[in-house]
């Protein structure tokens, strides 16, 4: 059951980003989120990701924790959620002036949308 919950937190709406700004690059990135909460409110979901590598939050009343870095033109995280380890996945990011937009897989998986507060 927590894996399917965890799923839909993690790859609600799935989309094709084609229509969005791919962003490319860590600093393109870090201008986008420093500073900001990001949110699926349905879900419960705020997280906050800072220019050391971490990331911090809670999902659907649970700590979610975890590191990311920047690797060849991808979001690459790791994630916790509780006790529960997500795991490593590289996410193609893209944005459309509201939204960040993750794409598991290397752009090939499901979206989540994050709304930038």
């Amino acid at each position: 059951m927590r894996s399917i919950v965890l799923s839909l937190i993690l790859t609600i709406f799935a989309s094709s980003a084609l229509a969005n700004d791919r962003i490319l690059n860590r600093a393109a990135f870090l201008e986008l989120v420093l500073g900001k909460t990001l949110g699926i409110p349905l879900f419960l979901v705020k997280l906050r990701i800072y220019e050391d590598g971490s990331i911090q939050g809670k999902g659907m009343g649970k700590q979610v924790s975890g590191h990311w870095e920047w690797q060849t033109g991808y979001f690459c995280r790791t994630l916790f959620w509780g006790n529960v380890e997500i795991g490593r996945n590289c996410q193609e990011v893209t944005f459309d002036s509201r939204k960040l937009i993750f794409t598991s897989d290397r752009g090939t998986g499901r979206s989540a949308r994050f709304y930038l507060k």
